[in-house]
């Protein structure tokens, strides 16, 4: 296993030159896009006769997934018209690609439906919601994000049993808020922008008369199982103390010691040597004071691991590392391919999958874990990939999405709205994002006839997978 660094891109230099834009220019530009692309037009989806078939674009991302894990995809995809859509950011970005478009880019996380917000923990040791998932991150259509996030709205409340008011309701707070926020931000300075987030303080005064006595304790609940949510107990789930060391515990198929992939000998101590070798070159992604930090564990073991929904099928290591006293360290390294968002906006200016992630995520999160870095690698298949490393686990939760009610999903989605609307303001244009927003509700009301529009064919897309599964053309296995 040998690992390599490569170099980036040029820049496109797009940021650099809005920034260059007096801030009367920036907001010419974003009413002159009005213009041009009237809000009311983001209210259109048809699929017509054209379509990309979303299945097939699913289908050919398999060519590149561990074939044998391919089942759990689709069975975790085929669960729920909403797990199919957090599985179909391909087929999404191929909608929106023919959709119309402001024109006005910001660094996009991708894949911003609500299960890609949360919570975790920032270096200072303080509970954060942002967004948490950015494995598609591209530059592009600040538009786009917007839409997923809503339709998602749509598409969870239907799962839930909302009526159709109360889904309207929560789609038009959601946009609504990423629309204040945008023009919030758009009169901050680059600073005060940068600096913005949601800790717990900002949480309750963002939601301040909005929850009820009830779901203000949801929140503490859900904040005090994320704290729970660490190295340590890691340890606990994952690992048993074995001969003094601990030692990954094999659950299969999900979770996978590395010593079970391999037949031992040759294979596993070049194996062995391979990934200390993937561990010094991440290291040499860091900064210099975690590169310290990181040097005071060492290496004892490592699985294969199956995560989320859409990524089920690349590569995800959970590497176990231990200090001189047995202190656990988790980390997670995920492969990184190109954008399911690239063929559409464009290829990334990172050679590196990993590095784009890391680069997306540092732009748009307020904070980010210590531990977040990149690498390139040759895996146990002689394959060259890019991963991503970060902590397995650091106070990570995440909203009940499927038993909140009606008005915590609007708050909860108003909340998702100003995040998303501060990470796009960190990397973006805020100032030419408001102008084309305006002051009214235009852009409000269109996109939650699109998320309407959207949510019934992901429907469809939903069934004709089932189809697929019940005719033996994809193969899923339920329940894992």
């Amino acid at each position: 296993m040998t690992t390599t660094l490569p170099a980036p891109r040029a820049a496109t230099g797009r940021a650099e030159a809005s920034a260059r834009l007096t801030r009367d220019q920036r907001i010419a530009r974003g009413k002159a896009a009005r213009a041009e692309v009237p809000r009311s037009g983001h209210a259109e989806f048809v699929a017509g006769a054209n379509r990309a078939d979303p299945l097939a674009l699913l289908i050919a991302e398999d060519t590149t997934r561990v074939p044998e894990l391919l089942p759990i995809r689709y069975g975790r995809m085929a669960s729920s018209a909403f797990a199919f859509y957090r599985g179909a950011a391909l087929p999404m970005a191929s909608d929106l690609a023919r959709t119309p478009r402001s024109g006005i880019d910001v660094q996009l996380c991708g894949d911003a439906h609500l299960s890609n917000f949360g919570l975790f923990a920032s270096p200072e040791r303080h509970v954060v919601f942002d967004i948490n998932d950015f494995d598609e991150t591209v530059p592009g259509p600040w538009e786009w994000d917007v839409k997923r996030l809503a339709t998602s709205i749509e598409i969870a409340g239907r799962s839930n049993g909302y009526s159709s008011k109360a889904r309207r309701e929560a789609v038009l707070a959601t946009v609504a808020a990423y629309r204040r926020s945008t023009r919030i931000f758009a009169g901050m300075d680059p600073l005060e922008v940068w600096y913005a987030h949601a800790d717990m303080k900002r949480i309750a005064a963002l939601t301040d008369g909005s929850l009820s006595r009830r779901q203000r304790k949801t929140i503490e609940r859900t904040v005090a199982k994320a704290q729970t949510k660490d190295n340590m107990g890691a340890l606990d789930r994952f690992a048993t103390v074995r001969d003094g060391v601990p030692r990954l515990d094999a659950e299969p198929p999900l979770v996978v010691p590395v010593r079970d992939l391999l037949d031992g000998g040759a294979e596993s101590d070049a194996t062995e040597d391979g990934l200390r070798r993937l561990l010094s070159d991440y290291r040499d992604t860091l900064q210099p004071e975690r590169r310290v930090l990181l040097d005071r564990y060492r290496l004892v073991d490592m699985a294969r691991k199956v995560v989320g929904v859409g990524s089920v099928g690349t590569r995800s290591w959970m590497l176990l590392l231990v200090d001189d006293n047995l202190h656990p360290l988790f980390l997670q390294a995920k492969e990184a391919g190109p954008s399911a968002l690239e063929q559409f906006v464009g290829t990334s200016r990172h050679d590196n999958g990993g590095q784009r992630v890391v680069v997306g995520q540092r732009l748009m999160q307020a904070v980010s874990d210590i531990f977040l870095g990149w690498v390139r690698a040759t895996g146990l298949d002689g394959v060259r990939r890019d991963f991503y490393l970060r902590q397995l686990r650091d106070w990570k939760g995440s909203a009940e999405v499927e038993t909140m009610l009606p008005e915590g999903m609007r708050v909860y989605g108003e909340l998702c709205g100003w995040t998303l609307a501060r990470a796009h303001a960190r990397a973006g244009d805020p100032v030419a994002v408001a102008a084309y927003l305006g002051g009214g509700p235009s852009f409000d009301e269109a996109v939650r006839a699109f998320a309407e529009s959207y949510a019934d064919q992901n429907e469809r897309d939903h069934r004709a997978l089932l189809d697929a599964i019940a005719s033996g053309r994809v193969v899923a296995e339920a329940g894992r």
